[in-house]
């Protein structure tokens, strides 16, 4: 039987554009990957949307005076509105769908990006980073929903993999054009035109993207190829409430896993600039080939990540056993940053902080793709809400933690002293959320759609 919604009505639909040569099926669209890059570009805009505060921080701290914990708390607003707004877009895009729910989203935070060219003071820049937060909180519930509907199992982490590359080409891009747009132009023009590259992906998105059912770009072929390779999805009438999800022990691992190591990512984001001002006397116009390095670095960690765990599947591994061999590798590579406090060398922690930053996107890559390997694809978008949540409140938390710090060891003169307590910390996260994860997740490597029609807890 297909599984919905690849119906008999929407292949035998299909079946005019298939060619058969002596029998042999030969037309396989490859569509889903045309999706996959849309994918990409929205999350690279996200990231590059994001990284413009803290790139002109140095400048605008100096401009509006902001001390480290004023910084903090705007970093704190975004990471909180961040996980408010992650309450309630899985289980809107679960809900009304892909399309709708991921064009909204980037609507609203295209419009909050160009507003902070607009803004005169604190208040307004904090109140413009809420606004962001909350509707760039739906970039991955969305498009990693995306992937369960268009890719099959095998391929998926792979495809998660690519599109999260795009948030290192967003940070990549973002201290390659920023600087220069405030130079040549000033602080506004930084903040306006990043802003209006939503607007433009928005436009594609609006053409381009339908449910693999509704699609008739893609062959029926690519079709049957992916309903074939997802024996797994068939999902019935089965619905379930967003807290029942909560009943689930693989809920909580992917909880556990985004609470502990989406704080880091988000201090790799905010404040590495800071750090290389303040430890290496870098100015705007110096920061961009560092940082351009580091984010490169995690592009290469995203992709590698992503196939390392589709390579090991294709072999014959468990899905379950792929993904945790794969997460544990990629948790011993951020243990280095770890020696920061030794390192004098400029380059040389350059090269550190690329190989952690590599390590945590290849390891988010396996991390998403975990939620759609244990739920059905329906409640996807649900599940990678409630885990990136989490992730944001740890992400609302840490900042406080960092500001409060930071500013205690500039008042004695030594503020990189606090920046080293901060990769040690950085450096054990990852550790500590395998071992929590592989604890917590079932002892069955997949959860299997017979636990979710008998709504029983795991």
């Amino acid at each position: 039987m297909y599984p919905k919604p690849f119906t008999r009505t929407a292949v035998a639909a299909a079946a005019g554009r298939v060619k058969y040569i002596q029998g042999r099926l030969v037309d396989r669209s490859s569509y889903r990957w045309r999706i996959c890059a849309l994918l990409f570009f929205a999350t690279t805009i996200n990231y590059l949307d994001r990284q413009v505060l803290g790139l002109l921080k140095p400048d605008l701290a100096a401009q509006f005076n902001w001390t480290e914990t004023d910084y903090s708390y705007m970093v704190a607003v975004f990471t909180a509105c961040y996980a408010l707004g992650l309450v309630l877009s899985g289980k809107l895009v679960d809900k009304y769908g892909v399309k709708l729910g991921y064009g909204i989203c980037v609507l609203v935070w295209s419009v909050a990006a160009c507003g902070h060219s607009l803004v005169r003071n604190t208040l307004g820049f904090v109140f413009m980073r809420g606004l962001l937060g909350v509707a760039e909180s739906g970039n991955f519930p969305s498009a990693v929903k995306a992937v369960s509907e268009w890719f099959p199992r095998k391929e998926q982490a792979l495809a998660v993999g690519i599109l999260t590359s795009g948030t290192s080409i967003g940070a990549v891009a973002a201290p390659a054009v920023v600087p220069l747009l405030a130079a040549s132009y000033g602080w506004q023009a930084a903040f306006w035109v990043t802003g209006m590259t939503g607007l433009v992906w928005l436009g594609f998105w609006c053409l381009m993207y339908y449910a693999p059912h509704k699609n008739n770009r893609a062959s029926v072929a690519e079709l049957r190829y992916i309903m074939e390779a997802r024996a797994d999805v068939e999902e019935g009438n089965v619905s379930m409430s967003w807290l029942s999800l909560l009943r689930f022990r693989a809920t909580y691992a992917f909880v556990v896993g985004k609470l502990l190591t989406d704080p880091i990512w988000w201090f790799m984001l905010f404040w590495l600039p800071s750090y290389f001002s303040s430890r290496y006397h870098l100015d705007l116009k110096n920061l961009g080939l560092p940082l351009v390095i580091v984010y490169i670095a995690t592009s290469i960690g995203s992709i590698s990540g992503g196939w390392l765990s589709s390579w090991l599947i294709a072999r014959g591994w468990d899905v379950g056993h792929a993904r945790q061999r794969t997460m544990l590798v990629l948790a011993f590579l951020v243990v280095p940053i770890t020696m920061s406090p030794w390192i004098s060398s400029m380059w040389a922690m350059v090269g550190l902080l690329s190989l952690a930053a590599a390590a945590h996107q290849g390891w988010s890559a396996n991390l998403f793709t975990t939620a759609s390997d244990m739920f059905p694809k329906k409640f996807v978008g649900s599940v990678v809400g409630i885990g990136g949540m989490a992730g944001a409140i740890g992400g609302t938390l840490f900042p406080l933690f960092i500001g409060v710090l930071l500013d205690h060891f500039k008042a004695l003169g030594n503020i990189n002293a606090g920046y080293n307590i901060l990769f040690i910390v950085c450096g054990s996260a990852y550790l500590v959320a395998w071992a929590l994860m592989s604890f917590i997740r079932p002892s069955k490597g997949d959860l299997t759609f017979d636990a979710f029609s008998a709504n029983s807890s795991i």
